[in-house]
């Protein structure tokens, strides 16, 4: 394919704040040491997404790369997401990360078979986190289980609340706690709690 071809097929994609978003892309790359991924792929068009995240001891994103290889709302969606959760907690970024809807009203009009390219950058960001609170609950040295890493939402605490609430939903806990409300990586241990204290009960 031409210089030119190619550049023609680029640019039907990247108008407005597509363009805007996939020329000033400044987040390429790979986060530093150490760095928890998220992945995403379309079986549509081929297209993948890679996030790396570096995530401080206070749950802060203090570095998002990304890599893609796919088209320029793909890309532009990758940008943009990025640069909204640098400085975020996990939990911010991962409620961020599940607003597929609003990212892809920031990029403006997409064509049809690009819509799905919002939802696949907010995939690899929330894949990401979920490494990472996998990763925390693993290394957790407190005195209670951590179930959930993005709120810190401890196994008593959820165990309180249910109990205390008469609660038989993930819904209910986290609207109770919090806990859930993140990556949702902790969904199948409250799932677990639930059962538990309401036999129990």
């Amino acid at each position: 394919m031409g210089v030119e071809v190619w550049n023609h097929y680029l640019m039907q994609d990247s108008s407005g704040p597509v363009a805007e978003f996939f020329f000033s892309s400044k987040n390429v790359g790979e986060a530093s040491e150490p760095r928890f991924i998220g992945r995403s792929a379309s079986f549509q068009c081929g297209a993948t997404l890679r996030v790396s995240l570096h995530v401080d001891e206070s749950q802060i994103i203090r570095e998002a790369k990304f890599k893609a290889a796919g088209c320029s709302v793909l890309v532009a969606s990758a940008s943009l997401l990025i640069d909204q959760v640098l400085g975020k907690t996990t939990g911010e970024a991962a409620a961020l990360g599940q607003q597929t809807e609003a990212l892809t009203e920031r990029l403006g009009d997409l064509r049809p078979e690009r819509s799905e390219c919002p939802a696949l950058a907010c995939q690899a960001l929330v894949s990401a986190i979920r490494s990472y609170s996998d990763s925390a609950r693993d290394e957790w040295e407190g005195d209670e289980a951590l179930i959930c890493t993005c709120f810190c939402v401890s196994e008593r605490t959820i165990e309180r609340e249910i109990q205390a609430r008469e609660l038989t939903t993930i819904a209910e806990v986290t609207a109770a706690c919090r806990a859930g409300a993140g990556c949702r990586s902790c969904y199948p241990l409250i799932e677990d709690i639930l059962e538990e204290v309401n036999r129990e009960s």
